[in-house]
């Protein structure tokens, strides 16, 4: 049985994107294989960020897992920082990617350019080899992960081939799985841009209520005509919305544009508004569910235990093929 695994990074509060993009393929998934769901705390703080919002999203991730069915019986969930192999995997990894590689990544670059060059943290540079680190300590063959992220996943692919020509076969090879539908959900008030954590009138955030949603559809920026047409070239906006709602009705492109043919948008958004408002309500009950029955802080601490059982045997092997010397052996 494969591992899997897979994380979100809590550096704001979650949307209607990362729902569908991440957490609620999770579910479908879990029973896939062994799989493993971490809360990426650590790599929130290569930019900054407030103490009690990062415990407070970390927390709210969590919640949402349980809320979208995944099981923690079956599924291992956790805090990145509650498992050490991860820190102490990295810092051997490093020396197996280089700071020319490093210095090529897409996200990188996009991120660095907007700063102060002078106060660029070595954790943003580093980001690819703790993610690397979070892949292979659990000998992860599938890493389900949104489009910006394959990049990471592909260099850990580099990783793994110089680690294993220079050691043997001691790391497993990952494989990126990017979702299909709804990989990508773009922000109503921009359809060019992600809807990416930061955008109030354009992002559906998870804990907005049900009708600060509604209206946010049905306030979202379209395009010239009337047609429900998917072209994400010529209608973006309305492509968006198609994605939104094909990911929540699992239907096709086509099969939306044959169930709105002769209708307008005005129709159109109020069913995908349906389809959000169908989809969230049992989510957020159960999400309230979880946070008031205390449940969080007992699947993260049951999850550290097992996630760390599995790591610590695979940072030994590591350790071991590297020749660091292990005085408890």
């Amino acid at each position: 049985m494969d591992k899997i695994l897979s994380g979100i990074k809590p550096t704001g509060k979650l949307t209607l994107g990362n729902y569908i993009g991440a957490i609620k393929n999770f579910s479908k998934i879990q029973y896939e294989g062994e799989t493993f769901l971490f809360i990426a705390d650590l790599h929130a703080l290569t930019l900054p960020i407030d103490p009690v919002e990062l415990s407070n999203n970390s927390r709210d991730i969590c919640a949402y897992y349980l809320a979208a069915g995944l099981d923690p019986k079956h599924t291992t969930i956790f805090l990145q920082s509650t498992v050490c192999e991860h820190s102490e995997m990295a810092i051997i990894l490093q020396n197996y990617l280089y700071m020319g590689e490093l210095s090529r990544m897409t996200q990188f670059k996009d991120k660095s350019q907007k700063m102060d060059q002078n106060a660029i943290g070595l954790g943003l540079f580093a980001y690819p080899v703790l993610m690397a680190g979070d892949i292979v300590l659990y000998d992860a063959k599938r890493v389900p992960v949104g489009e910006d992220q394959g990049q990471h996943v592909e260099i850990t692919r580099d990783l793994v081939k110089r680690f294993n020509h220079r050691y043997g076969d001691v790391l497993v090879m990952p494989k990126a799985e990017m979702v299909k539908v709804g990989a990508r959900i773009m922000s109503l008030s921009d359809p060019t841009k992600k809807m990416s954590k930061s955008d109030p009138k354009g992002d559906i955030f998870l804990s907005d209520d049900l009708a600060v949603m509604r209206k946010k559809i049905m306030s979202a920026v379209t395009d010239t005509g009337h047609e429900v047409k998917y072209d994400v070239e010529n209608k973006p906006g309305i492509s968006n919305l198609m994605t939104i709602y094909g990911a929540l009705k699992n239907k096709s492109f086509d099969e939306i544009e044959k169930e709105f043919e002769g209708k307008g948008y005005g129709d159109f958004k109020r069913a995908v508004a349906d389809a959000v408002v169908e989809e969230m309500e049992p989510f957020k009950a159960r999400y309230n569910e979880v946070i008031a029955s205390g449940l969080v802080d007992q699947v993260l601490q049951e999850g550290a235990i097992r996630a760390k059982a599995v790591a610590s045997k695979t940072l030994e092997r590591v350790k071991r093929a590297v020749g660091l010397y292990n005085i408890n052996k």
